[in-house]
């Protein structure tokens, strides 16, 4: 799925997101043949730069292979999601750990 960026400071008009990447298991580059797919249709609408995130934890292999470029990381936060406001149940579902920052342009 690719679509307008999460963060504000990427919301310029011509970046885009992939927000997700699944394949079935059992075919081979699929997720680099997608990651590839979805820059040339990004470039084809105009689009001047593609953004996703991945855990610093997973190699990135697929997209490495397709071309994208770490440029850099987000910025720690282990406190979680959990508010006074708003508790959440311990412990979190979702890796709280810190993410590369990929593009292709």
């Amino acid at each position: 799925m690719v679509g307008r960026p999460i963060a504000r400071y990427n919301d310029d008009g011509l970046t885009l997101e992939v927000t997700r990447c699944c394949v079935l298991e059992g075919h081979k580059n699929a997720c680099s043949k997608l990651y590839a797919a979805a820059w040339r249709a990004a470039n084809a609408m105009g689009y001047k730069r593609l953004i996703t995130y991945t855990l610093v934890s997973e190699p990135g292999t697929s997209l490495k292979a397709a071309g994208w470029k770490v440029i850099g990381q987000t910025q720690y936060k282990p406190k979680g999601w959990n508010t006074p406001s708003r508790p959440r149940v311990m412990p979190e579902r979702y890796p709280t750990e810190q993410k590369n920052i990929w593009e292709i342009s």
